[in-house]
């Protein structure tokens, strides 16, 4: 995981106490402060928010592990995690928010040479022009 979305993981520490936060900002900050959380990091010592332990590795056998051990939805963040999940056949859903504007540029948000057949389960439109979209991966 980059350093940079580390810092964006931190901010949810305390994001339930920030003035005039919007509720839904502060129910999420609240479940996520309440989940376990594991980064995958070769260059990062030590975590710095709570309930959170640092892997060198993915390993996708651990991660099988987890998930049928889980009594709730895994969550992954970032591309890079994203396509090695993908990748080893770990992913159920994919959850994609198409936003209006066109940036260059950036990290991918598929990796090359991964083809996962997805099934359209869901699909909302909000007012700014955003669109969500949940996938069932039929790998």
């Amino acid at each position: 995981m980059g350093r940079r979305m580390y810092e964006v993981m931190r901010y949810w520490e305390t994001a339930d106490t920030v003035p005039d936060q919007p509720a839904h900002m502060v129910d999420f900050a609240r479940v996520w402060q309440d989940a376990d959380k594991v980064v995958y990091s070769r260059t990062l010592e030590e975590p710095s928010t709570a309930r959170t332990r640092v892997e060198r590795d993915f390993d996708p056998d651990a991660v099988r592990r987890l998930k049928a051990a889980a009594d709730r939805d895994l969550t992954v963040g970032g591309p890079a995690l994203a396509a090695q999940a993908l990748a080893a056949g770990l992913v159920d859903e994919c959850h994609v928010f198409l936003a209006p504007i066109l940036v260059g540029g950036g990290t991918r948000a598929f990796p090359d040479k991964l083809r996962v057949p997805l099934e359209l389960l869901e699909e909302r439109r909000f007012g700014n022009g955003t669109v969500y979209l949940r996938y069932r991966t039929s790998a």
